[in-house]
């Protein structure tokens, strides 16, 4: 994608993290000689050879699935908080604009079964259960339950390319910046809010 260098973020720590925290992302490749997307979540990991990939898996009624065999191409879109800038906001004439975190990983896809493809989904599992009351436990699951699993494509996607964006109103001033987070905070949205803090928490590694 085409990213401004003033925006570019090379900081490998924190792009894995926002890959981890905004993990449900948009997977693209062409299939049946058109592009497709499909949202699913796409799990940075370890696989079983302790190599870092991401993993997912489709529907067997997909029609992407049946596309990776011959087009192991994939685009992996990643969106953070966004929210819209006014100009109003600043000390001078000027014209409104647009702030995002955003991730983009390109990579070749992998369809994985057997062994590699429980210990996919157990990693999916274990991650999102971890904060409930009752955890559900792969492992734990009836014979019958998991018979689901045959209904499902899984894969792994080696990561050949990742491009990253954070447009946080770096080519502001100080005093404008500041406006800018102050306007941010007051309003009564999630996106808003998470804007303004990753502002703070990027002027202040610059500095």
């Amino acid at each position: 994608m085409y990213i401004p260098e003033l925006y570019k973020n090379e900081n490998p720590e924190d792009i894995k993290n926002f890959l981890r925290s905004y993990s449900f992302g948009i997977l693209v490749n062409q299939t049946e000689g058109k592009l497709w997307g499909t949202h699913i979540p796409l799990e940075l990991e370890t696989n079983l050879q302790d190599k870092e990939v991401l993993f997912g898996h489709l529907s067997k009624e997909n029609p992407q699935g049946s596309s990776f065999e011959n087009n192991k191409e994939v685009l992996a879109i990643f969106s953070g908080p966004h929210t819209y800038i006014s100009s109003s906001w600043y000390d001078h004439e000027n014209v409104p604009t647009w702030n995002y975190l955003a991730v983009h990983v390109y990579g070749k896809v992998r369809i994985i079964e057997g062994e590699e493809m429980l210990f996919a989904m157990k990693k999916l599992v274990d991650k999102y259960e971890a904060a409930s009351k009752n955890p559900v436990r792969l492992e734990n699951l009836s014979a019958g339950t998991m018979k689901q699993i045959n209904g499902i494509v899984a894969f792994e996607i080696e990561i050949t390319e990742i491009q990253a964006v954070k447009k946080l109103s770096q080519n502001r001033d100080d005093k404008n910046h500041n406006a800018i987070i102050s306007e941010l905070e007051s309003q009564n949205d999630n996106n808003a809010k998470a804007i303004a803090a990753a502002m703070k928490t990027e002027r202040k590694g610059l500095s």
